[in-house]
């Protein structure tokens, strides 16, 4: 499985998936900080890969209906900074 990391997730996930023996890059190893939402699925869709994010645009089905990607994993996390 093939994973795209979204910006708002920290690079160590990337490095978790990568350990864990799955193909996980992150939206700033492609130099996509920033790139609005469509383009970012698009290029998911071209990549074969399932975006991990935190944001819950991605969660709204109208804009991003299941059937029609690969995956989108919306995270809610208690905490969303790394820990200190």
């Amino acid at each position: 499985m093939k994973f795209k990391i979204d910006e708002n997730l920290p690079v160590e996930l990337a490095n978790l998936l990568q350990e864990a023996g799955y193909d996980a890059m992150t939206v700033n190893q492609q130099n996509l900080s920033g790139e609005k939402d469509p383009k970012l699925m698009d290029l998911c869709q071209q990549e074969g890969r399932v975006l991990v994010t935190l944001d819950l645009d991605f969660a709204d089905i109208r804009s991003y209906p299941p059937k029609q990607f690969l995956g989108i994993m919306v995270l809610r996390a208690i905490r969303q900074g790394k820990p200190m």
